[in-house]
This record gives structure tokens, C-alpha cells and sequence, in this order.
């Protein structure tokens, strides 16, 4: 007999918060079983509770101002968790989502399951039910929101607030089975107050950290499931394709994936065949520099678990320091100069962690493909690519490792080997990288650093590049500007306010050197910005660049002024708009000219189901007379339809207009439905149509009139199924 809510709600009120000490919570098993509904079960009255959560913003450090409560229980086979957050029933918003969509109110656990100190799973659900899962990196550093888990939960929304449970099979996850406790914390976002609350207490300059997780200790319980940790795709696929006049080619075909832990230190993934009908068309790139343009990765099996083989040092929180992106996955399967495809035949990769060890392999093989360019015939070899990684952790929290990644082909061997890691304080980071590369007999050097730091009162950040001019890892990597060096130092001081409507105040300058071989110049820059966050969520920066440049041979002074704004202030839409001002060398066109740029985005959540937003991008360019030589108009207008948390339905249009020809030049349509039937599974629907103005000839061969025309139109269906052992 189920005790009543109100009951369990009564005694949870009596709880003592963990205002001081350190933050335990002891995991007992429980002999009852728990139901996921978002119903409060008898048996959470065995479970130790959490309680005291702090906020991290927009007031640093001081209780939240709705009261949330976290249990765990175990069994032998799953961790359940049970979250009970109140809050007035009016200031909870609910909006239906899908996987990975984490708007609406929502909570998380998460857990360091190898006690490192430096990963650890985010399981986390929205009032209304969706899940988001991830994989924390590099003490928090960094996200790998591609890691999918087999899990479960519920959601339930009652006057008073709302209750989520979880359910993780310990077969779905990785862990140390030696371990008599793992790092926890967990969070919950309130987006009405715009309130982020955690368990424990992380310092305000360096937000979340895993290494000051609390701990979750086994009383009398270890997790030692394995099970066969098998995971079977089948995926059934029918594809259409325009070919021309009305006419299509019909392509059924199958793939299959395959996910394996044969141990909880090892995972294994292969893809045959695949088909990645769920990934939308990239969007359009606008590019003047001399350097190729850079397309973030989208497919599914490259993302999954991708991080292994990815320098250390990385920080998306700032974006000031990137490593050298030696491992590029575009390269494999690549776009060819036809706007054809070179076909993914097989990929395998493999990793996991022994003691303070992480390793990591990769193979991939690509088919041969023709195509043509310009009328001329051309043949892409069948390709073999490999990567391997180890990495090692040190000095507690700090890292160094081992990349190699490598491309064969029946006529040439490319590749890159590369040493890397990084040193890191509470509030500072130190990374480092080494690169060789080879092609064949010939090869050069690539070096990068990069130290930040933020302390309470101020900001300081220096890196440095340099690539010599026979570096050489265009098959693997995306390093495109060889013969280059760098030297970058900024710093100023910053202001946090720990009350009032203004957060933080961040002034900073600092100077840039850029050394490129091919202009025997060193081009140098001085740096003044401005940064300003408000406690609704919204904020802008303004930076101002100037000095002494060189390229094709000219001299000039350049400058450069730049704006961006964000704005969340609202839970009901969201946005971000700046733009760039700049004297600079136009590559595309060969001249010196002013260039101005603009870009903005904006959602709005109409409905509880229904999404609506757009993304617009402005760019003008001058010419040497100072007057305009031509304005490129791009938009992405896009509506998303979730009328259950694991349906969705997004449609999108991506165009490009021209002015000087006063014409749309490229139209890109999207629509995609999908839907998670079962955890894993998936049906995929998928339309896409490319339309241009590229070259059309009739069946004589004649040119015929430019036109907006089909250029590609392929239509596919897709069925993935998780076999689970």
C-alpha cells in the first residue's frame, strides 16, 4: 500500500539541510521496488536525502530560493535517484521537448563513477519528461552531449512543484568496481527566476568543477553488474533520388551498428554501411580569408565518444584557447568538388580507461568514388584511416597524452603524431601541444600553448602558435595555415557584484603578434574589450582591434570592431545578435577593402509543442573605392513541432541572396521527423532538396537559361532498432 504524497512530502520537510561539511550522501539498497512515474514510493523513506542547495547564479553562494530535495537508492542491477523540487505551479514551465533538449525547468544527477576527479555522466530531465544525457570532461570543462545511455525516467508536475525519478542500469555505464564511493552533485535550473542551484558550493570565476563533487558512499553495497553489454543496431534504409525530369532512383539498403563494453573499462562501436539521414544540411559559410572553410562535425558515429582523440585544454566556457585540430573527421567520407559524397563503408573505434590511463583506437574505411570537375573525370581512391590515443593522468588533476592519426591510400601515407596535455589549478589552466607531421618521407613541426586564468578580481590569458611551412596534416587534421606563428597576451581587471541588477564587469586589452612566412611580415595588433553580464540573464561585449598588417604584398593599417549581444531574459524565447567591422585583405575577390559582417539569432517557444526561429546573416563587402561591392543575405528560418517528448518534427528553409544579381542563388529545404519509439530506437523520415543556379544543359547538351533549379533531392526512411543484451 502506497503511503500518500502528502505524508512523504511532510517528513521530507523535516529534514535538516547539510548547510557545512562536507557533502555525503550514503547509497543503501533497497529491498522494495521502485516504480518510475514521478509517484513518491514507500521506499524513499529508507533513502538518504540531500537537501541545502545553493545557488550558482545569478546570486553567487546564497541559498536557493526554492527548496529541492535528492535521494538515490540502489539494487543490484540500477540506481534510481528521485528529485523533489518545489515551486509554485504557475512558475514552473513545462515544455514538451525531445532527446537533448533541455528547456522548461529541469534537474540533473551526476556522477563520477572512477573517482578521477575529471569526468563524469549528466542524466538530466525537464518537468514535462524530456531527457538530456552527456558525458562531463576535463573537470567540467568541457561537454560531450553525443554519449547516448540505455536509462529511464518519469516526470510529474503537482501544485506544489514536481518530482523526477531516475533509473540507470549500471550495465549502461562505465565504473571501477573497486571504488566504495563515487563524485555526485546534483543541479536544477529554474528558468522563470533564472536560477542555477547545485548540491555543492563551486567557486563564482570557475563555475562547476568535478573535482569538488561531494560523494555518494556504499554502505553496505558495491555495483558489480556486467551482463554482455551488447548493444545491435539493425537499421533498414530506403532512400529516393532525384535524378532529373520527374525521375528517381530508388535505393533500399541496410547498415548496422554495433555498441559493446566487454568490460566496464572498455567500450567498442562499428558502424557498416551507415546512413546519417538525421543529420540536417550544413549550413551556408561565408568566407574571405585565404584559409578553406571549417564545418563542424554532425554525424553521429564521429561525435559519439570522439573526445578521446581531442587535445587536451580545450575550454568551450571561454573559446580563448583551442588546440590544433589534428583529428578532423570531416576528412573521412568527405564532400567531393561535385557536391558528391565519398562513401563511409566501415568504421570501428574503440576505448576506455585503466587506472590513470585513457586509450583510445580508430579505423575507418572509405570506398573509391568517382566524380567530375569542370568536365573532367576524376577518381577519389578507396581510403584507410586510424587513430590512436593514450592519455595519462597526472599531478592529480592534470593530463599528458599521446595522438596519432593516420590516412593510407594504394599511392601515399599522410598522417600526424602529436603530444599533448595540460597543468591545472583551481582556477587556472596550462595546456600544451607538440605536433610532427608526414607525407610520406616529407613532414614539419606544429606547437600551440595556451594558459587562463580567472581570479575573482581579474582575467589573463596568453597563447601562442606555430606552424611550420611543411606541416602537412590537410588528410587528417584541420591545421590550414602553415608557415604561421602566433603570440597573443590579454588580461585586465574584472568586477563581480554580488547583489544589484549588473553581475560582472570584465575590462581587458592586450596585444597580438601573427607571423606568416609566405608575407615575410609580422603583423601586429593592440586589443581594448568590454564586457558587461546583468542578473536577467542578458549581457554584451564590445572589442576594438588595431595595428599593422600585411598580405599579397600590401601593407595597411587594419582594424577591427566587433559586437555581440545575448539576451535569455525571458522563458519564452531566447536570442543573440553583434557583428564585425573590419579593414581587411579579400581573398575571394583579391583586394584591400573594408568588410562588415552581421549575424543574429532568435527562438521563440510559442506553444508548449510548437517552436518558431530563425537564424540572419548580413555580409557587405567593400572595395578599394570604399563603396559597396556587393551585400550576401543568408537565413535559416526553422519550425519545430514536439507534440511527445520523443517526437519530433522540424522543418527548415536555408537561402542565399545575392544583391548585385538581385536573386535567390541557393535555396537549401529540410524536413526531418523523428522518433524514439524505445530508448535507442529511432524511425527517421528525412526530405531534403538543394536548390541553385549552378550550369543545367538539355539532353542535347546546349546550356539552358539560369534558373533556380533542383540540383539535389533525396528523400530517405530509416528504421534503427536496439537489440540490448
Amino acid at each position: 500500500m502506497r503511503f500518500s504524497a502528502i505524508f512523504l512530502l511532510l517528513m521530507f520537510c523535516g529534514l535538516d539541510a547539510l548547510a557545512d561539511g562536507p557533502r555525503v550522501l550514503k547509497l543503501k539498497k533497497t529491498p522494495e521496488r521502485v516504480t518510475i512515474d514521478g509517484v513518491i514510493d514507500p521506499a524513499w523513506s529508507t533513502a538518504d536525502s540531500a537537501d541545502g542547495f545553493t545557488m550558482h547564479q545569478p546570486y553567487h553562494n546564497v541559498p536557493s530560493t526554492r527548496r529541492t530535495v535528492a535521494k538515490i537508492l540502489t539494487t543490484d542491477q540500477a540506481l534510481f535517484c528521485m528529485m523533489v523540487c518545489y515551486d509554485q505551479r504557475d512558475s514552473i514551465q513545462v515544455i514538451t521537448g525531445k532527446l537533448d533538449n533541455t528547456d522548461g525547468d529541469y534537474a540533473s544527477i551526476m556522477i563520477d563513477t572512477f573517482l578521477d576527479k575529471r569526468t563524469a555522466y549528466k542524466f538530466g530531465v525537464t518537468a514535462s519528461g524530456a531527457r538530456s544525457d552527456c558525458r562531463l570532461l576535463d573537470d567540467a570543462r568541457d561537454r560531450d552531449y553525443s554519449w547516448d545511455g540505455v536509462w529511464f525516467s518519469a516526470a510529474k508536475v503537482y501544485d506544489w512543484g514536481y518530482v523526477i525519478e531516475w533509473e540507470i542500469p549500471y550495465r549502461s555505464i562505465q565504473y571501477d568496481q573497486n571504488l566504495s564511493e563515487w563524485g555526485l552533485d546534483f543541479d536544477r535550473w529554474m528558468p522563470t527566476r533564472k536560477e542555477d542551484t547545485y548540491w555543492c558550493t563551486y567557486e563564482e570565476v570557475e563555475g562547476q568543477r568535478i573535482s569538488k563533487f561531494g560523494k555518494l558512499r556504499f554502505e553496505d553495497f558495491r555495483p558489480t553488474v556486467k551482463g554482455n553489454n551488447l548493444e545491435f543496431y539493425p537499421v533498414g534504409i530506403t532512400r529516393a533520388t532525384y535524378l532529373r525530369d520527374g525521375a528517381y532512383k530508388g535505393e533500399p539498403d541496410v547498415g548496422l551498428d554495433v555498441f559493446y563494453n566487454p568490460s566496464q573499462k572498455l567500450t567498442f562501436q562499428l558502424t557498416a554501411n551507415p546512413d546519417f539521414a538525421q543529420i540536417e544540411a550544413d549550413p551556408f559559410q561565408f568566407n574571405i580569408t585565404r584559409y578553406e572553410t571549417y564545418f563542424s562535425e554532425r554525424r553521429p558515429f564521429f561525435t559519439e565518444g570522439n573526445e578521446i582523440f581531442m587535445p587536451s585544454g580545450r575550454d568551450r566556457s571561454s573559446g580563448f584557447y583551442k588546440p590544433l585540430e589534428l583529428f578532423y573527421s570531416r576528412r573521412i567520407g568527405k564532400r567531393l568538388p561535385d557536391g558528391s559524397d565519398v562513401p563511409l563503408q566501415l568504421g570501428a573505434k574503440a576505448f576506455g580507461r585503466l587506472a590513470d590511463w585513457e586509450y583510445g583506437g580508430f579505423l575507418a574505411m572509405t570506398g573509391e568514388k568517382d566524380y567530375a570537375v569542370d568536365g573532367t573525370k576524376a577518381t577519389e581512391p578507396k581510403a584507410y584511416f586510424g587513430s590512436v590515443r593514450l592519455k595519462r593522468q597526472i599531478l592529480d588533476n592534470s593530463s599528458i597524452g599521446l595522438l596519432f592519426v593516420g590516412k593510407h591510400t594504394p599511392n601515399n601515407d599522410d598522417g600526424v603524431l602529436d603530444i599533448d596535455g595540460a597543468f591545472r589549478g583551481s582556477d587556472w589552466q596550462l595546456s600544451y601541444q607538440l605536433a610532427r607531421s608526414f607525407n610520406n618521407q616529407q613532414g614539419g613541426l606544429a606547437a600551440s600553448t595556451g594558459l587562463l586564468m580567472f581570479k575573482d578580481d581579474l582575467i589573463l590569458g596568453i597563447r601562442s602558435k606555430y606552424i611550420e611551412e611543411d606541416f602537412d596534416a590537410d588528410q587528417v587534421g584541420y591545421v590550414p595555415w602553415k608557415g604561421t606563428g602566433g603570440f597573443t597576451v590579454f588580461g585586465g581587471p574584472r568586477w563581480y557584484f554580488k547583489d544589484g541588477y549588473i553581475k560582472q564587469i570584465l575590462i581587458y586589452s592586450g596585444f597580438s603578434l601573427n607571423h606568416k612566412k609566405i608575407e615575410s611580415y609580422v603583423d601586429h595588433m593592440g586589443v581594448l574589450g568590454y564586457n558587461m553580464q546583468f542578473r536577467d540573464n542578458w549581457g554584451f561585449e564590445v572589442t576594438f582591434v588595431a595595428g599593422r598588417s600585411k598580405d599579397r604584398g600590401v601593407k595597411y593599417d587594419s582594424y577591427e570592431f566587433d559586437f555581440s549581444n545575448w539576451y535569455n531574459v525571458s522563458p519564452k524565447w531566447y536570442g543573440n545578435w553583434g557583428g564585425s567591422l573590419l579593414k581587411t585583405y579579400n581573398f575571394s575577390r583579391d583586394y584591400l577593402a573594408y568588410y562588415y559582417s552581421t549575424w543574429s539569432e532568435i527562438g521563440w517557444h510559442a506553444t508548449r509543442v510548437l517552436d518558431v526561429g530563425t537564424m540572419l546573416n548580413v555580409f557587405v563587402e567593400g572595395n578599394p573605392d570604399n563603396k559597396i561591392e556587393d551585400i550576401t543575405y543568408n537565413a535559416r528560418p526553422f519550425v519545430s513541432v514536439t507534440p511527445l517528448n520523443d517526437l519530433n518534427i522540424r522543418i527548415y528553409l536555408d537561402n542565399v541572396y545575392v544583391r548585385s544579381t538581385k536573386q535567390v542563388q541557393q535555396m537549401i529545404f529540410g524536413f526531418l521527423f523523428s522518433y524514439s519509439f524505445l530508448p535507442k530506437s529511432w524511425i527517421y523520415l528525412a526530405v531534403n532538396e538543394v536548390r541553385d543556379r549552378s550550369d543545367q544543359f538539355d539532353q542535347t547538351g546546349r546550356l539552358l537559361p539560369n534558373t533556380l533549379h533542383a540540383r539535389d533531392r533525396v528523400s530517405v526512411l530509416k528504421v534503427k532498432y536496439l537489440y540490448y543484451f
